[in-house]
C-alpha cells in the first residue's frame, strides 16, 4: 500500500511509474474488490499531499495535487507527440485515433478535478481532504455536473455546460466501428475538426 507515497516528491515517482498510478488512482478509479483496502489507500494518499493542512486549515491551497495533475497532463502530452509519427498511412490514423480518444478523456479527467477543486477553494477559502475524497469519488463528468448545481458558480455554467457538450458529441462521434473511425482521421480535415472540438 505504501508504494503509492513512499517515493511521492522524489526522482524516482517518475523511474517506477508510481506517479501516474498514483495520479489514475485518484482522478478515475473505482474499486472492484476490497473496497475498505481500497479507501484505506485514498485516504493514505490524500494524507501525504495534504501533510501540511493542519498548520493551514484556513487557507489550504492544494497545490501539490494540482501541480502534479497538471504534471500529469504534460506527461501525456509528450507521450502523444512521441507516437504521431507512422507509417503507413492507415497505421498513422489508428494513432490519430487512439491520440484523439485518450486525449479527450484524459483532458477531462485532468481538468474536472482541478476545476473542481478550484471551485471548493473558491468558496471556501480552504480545500479540507474531506472535499478531496469527495472530488475522488465523483467520475470526470459528476465533477462538472457538481460545478453546474452551485448556484454561486453561476458565472462558469455556460464554460461548464459547453465542456459537457463536447463530451457527449466525443461519444456520438467515437459510437461507431473501428474501421469507420480510422477512415475518418485518414482524411486530413476531418481529423483536424474533431481534434479541434476537443481543445
Amino acid at each position: 500500500m505504501h508504494e503509492f507515497t513512499k517515493t511521492l516528491g522524489t526522482p524516482e515517482d517518475d523511474v517506477t511509474n508510481t506517479f501516474t498510478a498514483r495520479l489514475l488512482l485518484l482522478l478515475e478509479s473505482r474499486p472492484l474488490v476490497g473496497s475498505a483496502v481500497y479507501q484505506e489507500l485514498i485516504e493514505e494518499v490524500v494524507a501525504q499531499y495534504w501533510r501540511d493542512y493542519g498548520d493551514h486549515k484556513a487557507d489550504f491551497m492544494p497545490a501539490f495535487l494540482a501541480n502534479d495533475i497538471l504534471r500529469l497532463w504534460r506527461t501525456f502530452c509528450v507521450n502523444y507527440e512521441a507516437r504521431t509519427e507512422r507509417v503507413p498511412e492507415k497505421q498513422k490514423a489508428k494513432g490519430k485515433l487512439k491520440n484523439y480518444k485518450l486525449k479527450h478523456s484524459r483532458l477531462l479527467t485532468c481538468y474536472s478535478a482541478l476545476l473542481y477543486l478550484l471551485a471548493v477553494y473558491d468558496r471556501q477559502g480552504t480545500v479540507a481532504p474531506s472535499d478531496a475524497l469527495a472530488m475522488i469519488a465523483t467520475t470526470p463528468t459528476e465533477r462538472l455536473e457538481w460545478i453546474l448545481r452551485q448556484p454561486d458558480l453561476d458565472r462558469a455554467h455556460s464554460n461548464v455546460s459547453m465542456l459537457l457538450a463536447q463530451y457527449e458529441h466525443f461519444l456520438r462521434t467515437t459510437n461507431c466501428e473501428e474501421d469507420e473511425l480510422v477512415n475518418r482521421f485518414t482524411d486530413k480535415p476531418t481529423s483536424q475538426s474533431l481534434h479541434e472540438r476537443c481543445l
